[in-house]
């Protein structure tokens, strides 16, 4: 353990109580598609052992455990989901950390769980650059005998060179590089995640590497990349913020990120938007601004700007 990694576990505060049986979300939301359409994915945040790689940013291993789940508990949390979400062409199976993490999925259970995603499109799961390897093929293949396409997220957050070094991610951006060559070989399609805003950045250059970034992404072979706001709330973050190191984004800012990458015309891009009203500075507007990011996440094209009496947005 570094001693950044320390700092991060010194400061956290308590981890959410969980059942190992049951995901602790699940629901069906519309995205656009990797065939350029509007198309639901069931969506099912898995209860698993916490990442390894403890970035500085993360909140994910609120949702966590410290131990590894039971054999049999992944596929029941699928089952539990699936069982009371709707119908949907598309599966996302996100874990807070690494599907393909031995600790926090039991590969035991890779059988199980690729029978629950028989008659699906396409499988998503979230996984670390430097866990992509020829050990996922396997899941690959199985689900390609049921004509399900796995694509694979993984975080790219930022490539400004001396603030993801200090992500404590335990990644550089040529990692990022060798686990998309090796993804796209295989036929596994890719997508990233991009923060808006890290820590150690300004508001104007949150948003340059943000975009900068994005850039680096499609030129990867990345077809979609999401860009998060960088939150608070985690207890290192919250100390960084106090010390002047870190601030929030401005929802101004998503907007504009939203808008150039969409632009570019390279590839999909998408702004998470949870809790995105928390980023505007007027009550009056904010609805219909983040309406208008919901609408451009998916149809993936560009809006006017809403004009705001109250505040000259």
């Amino acid at each position: 353990m570094n001693s950044l990694d320390q700092a991060i576990l010194t400061a956290r505060p308590t981890r959410h109580e969980l059942n190992v049986w049951q995901p602790y979300a699940y629901f069906v939301e519309p995205e656009h598609s990797f065939a350029r359409q509007v198309e639901d994915v069931a969506t099912i945040f898995l209860t698993n052992r916490e990442c390894p790689f403890r970035c500085l940013m993360c909140d994910l291993w609120k949702n966590t455990t410290e131990d590894t789940v039971p054999a049999g508990a992944i596929p029941a949390q699928i089952d539990f989901a699936l069982q009371r979400l709707g119908p949907a062409p598309h599966l996302k199976l996100y874990n807070s950390g690494n599907f393909f993490d031995a600790r926090a999925i039991p590969p035991q259970d890779h059988a199980a769980i690729v029978e629950h995603c028989r008659g699906f499109k396409s499988v998503i799961v979230e996984n670390h650059p430097k866990l992509c390897g020829p050990h996922i093929l396997k899941f690959r293949d199985a689900l390609a005998e049921h004509d399900v396409q796995l694509e694979v997220a993984m975080g790219l957050e930022t490539i400004h060179p001396d603030v993801l070094p200090r992500l404590n991610k335990q990644m550089t951006v040529e990692d990022f590089a060798q686990a998309a060559a090796f993804l796209r070989t295989e036929n596994i399609r890719l997508r990233a995640f991009i923060l808006l805003r890290p820590p150690f950045l300004t508001e104007a250059e949150g948003v340059e590497w943000s975009l900068r970034s994005i850039e680096f992404a499609f030129d990867c072979g990345v077809d979609c990349s999401a860009v998060i706001p960088t939150r608070g709330g985690n207890g290192i973050m919250d100390q960084l913020a106090l010390e002047g190191s870190y601030a929030p984004p401005s929802l101004a800012s998503l907007e504009q990120v939203l808008s150039t990458g969409l632009q570019l015309q390279r590839g999909r891009v998408f702004v998470d938007l949870w809790d995105a009203r928390k980023f505007a500075n007027c009550p009056h507007c904010v609805d219909a601004r983040v309406e208008r990011l919901n609408r451009m996440n998916l149809s993936q094209q560009t809006e006017p700007a809403v004009v705001c009496d109250q505040c000259g947005c």
